[in-house]
């Protein structure tokens, strides 16, 4: 049996698919479906069952007698604006302490999200705690269990891999409202009404010319399957693609898929000064020197292998 927790949102939706593919069935999916239109991303899926997410830690704090060949951390709260700490700490950091704990003692392999929030203000994209300055509660809830792993591994440990996932974009994150990629907003405004909006300068840069590290999520998955093959492979890496894209790179990949639509330019949100990183781009020297050795699509090649996707599901 392959766990995969947060099996019904995005990445862990589109890992449970491909697993399919590898010729997995006894997969059990654990997550919250409090928002039911999550099942949509498990509709193509086989699973052999399904356990909600307090279900699942209660037996973890019980002694869950199941014994998988691997476990994907994916369940998380991913809101990056959300301030509820006890809510965040709970949910992110708590939870991934017990599984950690369960994991360790049974000798299970465990694979599990952390995130690029983890930097924060930082300028440095590093696994190192030197660069690690998180903006949000989000980042921090990230962050403190990255340095709870690392307290905890020793050269005896099962395999335990922490992957800094940088701007994930890809199918399965349309329930994530707000927080979906900007490529998936961009696709929807220009569908609705023919403009991609994108922010004003800010932080000393010009319009939509901020820049993130944007990753499709075929070659997430790619890398979590990566290290379920090298078991003898720990440790936290970055997974982005190694180059930042702007902005505007990402809305004219999207006006050139859709061929149509402009480009607008909004306000700044005063409520995100504090607390948004206007630069990312993942130092991936230490996932290539684990040998990491395979490509990342870049943003024009992936939003326009996630437009056809989206395109052949209507």
């Amino acid at each position: 049996m392959i766990i995969v927790t947060g099996g019904a949102g995005f990445i862990g939706s589109n890992l449970v698919r491909a697993l399919n593919s590898r010729g997995e069935r006894d997969i059990l999916v654990v997550d919250d479906l409090t928002d039911g239109h999550k099942f949509t991303n498990l509709a193509d899926c086989e699973i052999a069952d399904y356990w909600d997410k307090d279900l699942f830690q209660q037996r973890l704090r019980l002694g869950l007698t199941l014994q998988p060949r691997c476990i994907f951390h994916q369940g998380a709260c991913s809101v990056t604006t959300e301030w509820d700490g006890r809510y965040m700490m709970e949910t992110n950091y708590r939870f991934s302490t017990e599984l950690l704990d369960y994991c360790l003692a049974q000798e299970i392999p465990l694979i599990y999200a952390s995130s690029a929030a983890v930097y924060g203000a930082s300028g440095k994209f590093k696994e190192d705690p030197s660069a690690e300055r998180p903006l949000n509660v989000y980042g921090y809830s990230k962050l403190l269990f990255d340095q709870y792993v690392r307290r905890r591994l020793s050269k005896k440990s099962p395999q335990v891999v922490g992957l800094r996932y940088f701007n994930v974009y890809g199918p399965g994150e349309a329930h994530k409202g707000a927080m979906a990629s900007i490529a998936w907003h961009l696709n929807r405004q220009i569908l609705d009404d023919g403009e991609a909006k994108l922010f004003e300068g800010s932080d000393g840069y010009d319009a939509g010319e901020q820049r993130r590290d944007f990753i499709y999520v075929d070659d997430v998955v790619d890398v979590n399957f990566w290290f379920s093959d090298h078991p003898e492979c720990s440790g936290i890496f970055n997974v982005g693609t190694g180059q930042a894209s702007t902005f505007n790179d990402v809305a004219n990949a999207v006006i050139r898929s859709l061929g149509k639509g402009a480009i607008s330019y909004i306000p700044f949100p005063g409520a995100l000064k504090e607390s948004y990183q206007s630069f990312t781009e993942a130092d991936i020297g230490a996932l290539r020197a684990a040998g990491y050795e395979a490509s990342f699509l870049d943003v024009r090649s992936g939003v326009s292998a996630y437009l056809n996707r989206l395109d052949a599901a209507k």
